[in-house]
């Protein structure tokens, strides 16, 4: 097989679960593993490698192609290096079914790296690379949870002419995709004893009003609106929590809400129209951004020279959004002009059998290894 497949391989048997997903102490945890293993194949390769500090045992990696006379360009390749988890350990050893890779990670998103960082090194081992070109590899850590890594990357302010970022879009050129922002809504009532009931006021039986108008009347606002993308934003209660025991009403409720954003959407116009649909039911709630959860949209002019050299490099003609956040849009808020890209298909990832199949990762690498060979 090809030493795409064959890297592809090496890193979905190297664990790298987000450690949010997995106990305290659980080996499978964290990217180091991967980390490890791609630098030194960098190295190999000629190329200088750092690696950026984000948390207590969690770097990104940041590998540089250098061009063969002065840079006056960069472009950036960035998937990112944790997966999700899974039960058992089964799915860490990687199985060929006919054309599929199997295994956590195949598709999201170390089809991607394993892409990126191949196509990456094959254009260093040949005696022509890129004149005025830097390429930068950056395998980021946490995007399947806080996405510190790519705010990291992002903070250290690198300049460049475009950045692709990886997720399995089947080769297709994303230059949109949604934001979201986790919401948490409060309702208080009055505790009383369950023989009385007529003496409290039940938060829950509040609460149950306010995510019946959520998800009526909020949605039927957020349909009108349309991005032509991205279609119209959502909202989606996830959880519910209240109350103690059966025979006390509950005086106090929460339930967290799932709002994906389009491009210019904010938190501050979001809770203000949440409001405003609850009071006219003569409705109330407390309404809060669950800490540390905000990732806003990505709009990327598809016109902008570098991304219609890319688009033109795959034979894509118009771009495509998408419903999921990535990591494209904190590098987009840095200055990069930013598009989601890799091979896979987002429909596998997460799956309990997750897959990539063996044309796709081959097509990718190509299509990638072409576009690098042509830049200045």
């Amino acid at each position: 097989m090809s030493r795409v497949f064959q890297l592809l391989r090496e890193l979905i048997a190297l664990p790298s679960v987000n450690p949010a997903f997995v106990p305290k102490g659980d080996l499978r945890a964290g990217e180091s593993a991967v980390v490890d293993h791609l630098a030194a194949l960098a190295l190999k390769a000629g190329l200088d490698v750092e690696r950026q500090s984000v948390e207590p045992g969690r770097d990104n990696l940041i590998v540089r192609l250098s061009p063969s006379s002065a840079a006056r360009h960069r472009v950036v390749l960035a998937p990112h290096l944790d997966t999700v988890g899974v039960e058992g350990s089964a799915s860490f050893h990687p199985g060929k079914k006919g054309r599929r890779l199997h295994g956590r990670g195949a598709c999201d998103t170390k089809g991607s790296v394993a892409a990126m960082f191949h196509a990456l090194t094959n254009v260093a081992r040949r005696k022509q690379r890129p004149r005025e070109t830097e390429i930068v590899f950056a395998g980021l850590v946490d995007e399947e949870c806080n996405q510190t890594g790519s705010r990291a990357f992002a903070s250290l302010r690198l300049k460049a002419d475009l950045a692709l970022v990886g997720e399995p879009t089947r080769c297709k050129v994303v230059t949109s995709h949604k934001g979201d922002f986790w919401l948490r809504l409060s309702t208080r009532g009055r505790a009383a004893h369950g023989a009385r009931p007529e003496l409290g006021c039940n938060a829950v039986h509040l609460m149950a009003k306010v995510i019946d108008v959520i998800e009526t009347d909020y949605v039927r606002l957020l349909k009108k609106r349309h991005h032509p993308l991205l279609g119209h934003p959502t909202v989606s209660t996830g959880t519910v929590r209240g109350g103690f025991q059966a025979n006390i009403v509950p005086a106090n409720c929460e339930a967290d809400l799932d709002r994906r954003t389009l491009p210019g959407e904010s938190l501050p116009s979001i809770k203000r129209e949440i409001r405003g649909v609850l009071a006219k039911r003569g409705l109330r709630a407390g309404i809060h951004n669950v800490k540390g959860f905000v990732c806003p949209a990505l709009e990327t002019d598809p016109d902008l020279p570098w991304v219609r050299r890319f688009m033109q490099a795959v034979r894509q003609r118009k771009p495509i959004g998408v419903d999921y956040y990535c990591d494209a849009a904190n590098l987009a808020a840095a200055g990069m002009p930013t598009v989601v890209w890799g091979p896979g298909d987002i429909a596998q990832a997460h799956t309990t059998d997750e897959w990539i199949t063996i044309d796709q990762l081959e097509r990718g690498t190509d299509m990638l290894k072409r576009f690098l060979l042509s830049l200045p």
